[in-house]
């Protein structure tokens, strides 16, 4: 059977559970959080004095925390490019079958753009940001996409949105627990109520793969494999400012996250050693020759990651961004 094919097969075997999925990793829209929930209420007479309020405490954060709010928001507000290439993920198909995957992606883009939302938000109100150019480096990264190395194979994406919702969780989460600790409790709800969509995200994710490695262990232990071989690019590696080179922003947007402990190659490390042991790559049945060839090549990886790891050095450099006023 030709690879299509099979992932095609697999993916409606999978894809019979997508309304459990949506129940279960997924909130219904009318009890869910949105962004007004967590910013000034411009209907009420108090709001100019609560931006005001909003305004002082975000003084106190710190520049590179403000850069790195700033590129987690574009991040998240690139979900157009996600969304389109998840629909062409071979097995959704949004006119024949639009409850299938069409279904679970279109939800989960719901959910997940309420982040981008409450991120810009709170940022413009803040009056930290140059919101231009912020908006420009947007647009930019929509119109760049992305080249994530995974095709239109379901395997690959599936690994590829486990490993980038644990990721974001980590990011997020960070952010909250350092924005707590500047005194911005606001702030910190905010970035801890996104960190937990995030986290719920990945469940689902991890979820679909381990299906997949119950019908197709050898076809998802190769696609694992692939992916982990290419290393996994962040979304916004297309990152730029105005003027600037596509890609070229996002190395220092990078170094300030790595400064800050918000994101590090030890954490990318450590969900390299949550999907192992998540996944039970240990102990998978039935592989063949280069199944097994490729679990034992990532039961060494997080080792052999560490070790490079050791030796690299953060930039204690700080990057001037157009985004910050």
């Amino acid at each position: 059977m030709e690879l299509s094919n099979l992932r095609l097969e697999v993916m409606k075997f999978v894809g019979q559970k997508i309304d459990t999925f949506v129940d279960e990793f997924l909130r219904p829209i009318e009890t869910n959080w949105q962004p007004s929930d967590f910013l000034p209420d411009s209907t009420n007479d108090n709001f100019l004095s609560e931006v005001r309020n909003l305004q002082e405490n975000a003084k106190e954060l710190p520049y590179d925390y403000i850069a790195v709010l700033i590129g987690d928001t574009i991040t998240e507000e690139a979900l157009p490019t996600y969304e389109s290439w998840l629909i062409d993920v071979i097995g959704v198909d949004q006119v024949d079958e639009p409850n299938g995957w069409a279904k679970w992606v279109r939800a989960w883009t719901a959910e997940e753009n309420r982040h981008g939302d409450l991120l810009n938000k709170f940022l413009y109100l803040s009056g930290r940001v140059n919101m231009r150019q912020m908006e420009t480096s947007t647009q930019y990264l929509i119109a760049d996409g992305f080249d994530i190395g995974t095709g239109r194979d379901p395997y690959r994406n599936f690994v590829y949105t486990s490993f980038q919702e644990l990721a974001t969780n980590i990011s997020h989460r960070n952010t909250a627990k350092l924005s707590k600790e500047y005194g911005n409790v606001p702030l910190a709800k905010i970035c801890g109520v996104i960190a937990a969509d995030e986290m719920r995200h990945a469940r689902a994710y991890k979820t679909f793969v381990s299906h997949i490695f119950e019908v197709d262990p050898n076809g998802m232990m190769l696609a694992f494999e692939d992916m982990m071989k290419k290393k996994i690019v962040m979304p916004a590696h297309f990152l730029r400012e105005s003027g600037v080179k596509i890609g070229q922003t996002f190395s220092h947007f990078s170094d300030a996250a790595q400064r800050l402990g918000v994101y590090t190659t030890y954490d990318y490390i450590e969900i390299m050693e949550s999907l192992l042991k998540d996944w039970k790559i240990d102990s998978i049945q039935n592989l063949n020759d280069a199944g097994e060839k490729a679990r034992d090549y990532m039961m060494a990886l997080p080792a052999r990651l560490k070790r490079v790891a050791e030796r690299t050095k953060i930039p204690d450099l700080e990057y001037q961004f157009s985004w910050i006023s």
